[in-house]
């Protein structure tokens, strides 16, 4: 399924021209998805169809489609009903996310909505909502998936947790989504704003190693910012990420060589097939290398977990070879090229056989 992003807007909370700076530059970016809460909404249906309206419509102008997050009792404030679903339509967004869900059959049936709206379930609670749903006849073409976002410190999701609630809509083909955090982002939908990402693991880590992260669980289909506004330097960064090879970021030591970095950049990295436990074994480069020479460096150290390593003139058939570390061990044929930095060593779990990876230098 393709891979997409997308940023959050709170129209409820913010102003709208900066609204639409920021939908525009996202825009401009690649990003094509909003997610937009509706879950704070006071004013009556009028106001609220002007507000939202203006800035869905001016977004779906720019080729980004919005959800909209919703809780029962907008319903009722609203007067409108869950028969009926042409209020948000005519509001232009392509969906309704259900903050709460229902009895199952009530979900199957939205589902079939003659907006072609699609109907998006809260992904993150591991039990078998979503199976009862589909037992239902669902249309299941318009059933995606969203996780929550959270913004007190310590009470996003825990990884395994994630994973499990993950996979539960993965394995029947649903389009997925969950939330990552900007570090300059100054607010989301409620008074408590220690960033809005799904993972607890998130929380502090550099905006673009989130979503790389992300999108290496081949969980997520649609990685969304959850907090507003992201600086245009986040924006960048994670619209620069690779969604569908491993990247991980590399430090280089100072006595790195042109060579050693043009095989790092080399863009077919894989793991072999047949792995060792020593390390991420990437061989083609030594083929393509095989006659461009690389002195030993003064390697006596003992190589760590993280290192990136080459084999160096005394490695025969082996020069030129990358290497990432798995096990410390020392070896003088290998030169330490760079390292992989600590918080980005949660990449290497997903190096599996054949997995095709990239670098992006740090320095």
């Amino acid at each position: 399924m393709k891979r997409e992003l997308g940023i959050s807007v709170y129209p409820d909370h913010s102003d709208p021209q900066a609204d639409r700076e920021y939908i525009k530059k996202a825009a401009e970016l690649g990003y094509t998805r909003i997610f937009m809460s509706m879950l704070e909404v006071t004013e009556g249906k009028e106001k609220v169809s002007e507000k939202f309206g203006s800035i869905i419509h001016f977004a779906k102008e720019l080729g980004m489609e919005t959800v909209l997050d919703i809780a029962p009792s907008i319903f009722n404030d609203l007067g409108i009903s869950y028969d009926d679903l042409s209020f948000f339509a005519e509001l232009g967004a392509e969906g309704i996310r259900l903050d709460e869900g229902f009895d199952g059959n009530k979900e199957a049936m939205l589902s079939y909505n003659p907006e072609g709206l699609a109907i998006e379930l809260n992904m993150s609670n591991n039990v078998a909502y979503l199976d009862n749903i589909l037992s239902y006849e669902a249309n299941e073409p318009f059933i995606y998936g969203c996780h929550n976002f959270y913004p007190q410190e310590g009470s996003a999701l825990p990884y395994d947790f994630f994973v499990d609630c993950s996979k539960r809509f993965k394995n029947h083909g649903i389009k997925t989504a969950a939330f990552i955090t900007s570090q300059s982002a100054e607010y989301g939908p409620w008074d408590v704003n220690d960033g809005l990402p799904t993972l607890e693991m998130h929380r502090h880590l550099p905006i673009d190693l989130q979503a790389r992260h992300m999108f290496a669980t081949g969980l997520i289909d649609t990685v969304i910012i959850g907090n507003a506004y992201a600086s245009a330097e986040e924006l960048e960064k994670v619209a620069a990420v690779d969604r569908y090879k491993v990247s991980l970021g590399i430090e280089f030591v100072p006595d790195v060589t042109s060579v050693e970095k043009k095989i790092v950049a080399d863009p077919k990295h894989f793991r072999r097939g047949d792995i060792t436990s020593t390390a991420v074994r990437s061989t083609m480069v030594r083929v393509k290398y095989a006659d461009v020479a690389n002195p030993v460096h003064d390697n006596t150290q003992e190589f760590q977990v993280g290192d990136v390593v080459v084999g160096n003139d005394e490695f025969g058939k082996y020069k030129n070879e990358l290497q990432i570390v798995l096990e410390p061990h020392s070896d003088t044929r290998k030169n330490l090229v760079g390292k992989i930095p600590q918080a980005e060593l949660i990449m290497l779990d997903f190096l599996k056989p054949w997995t095709k990876f990239q670098f992006v230098a740090k320095n």
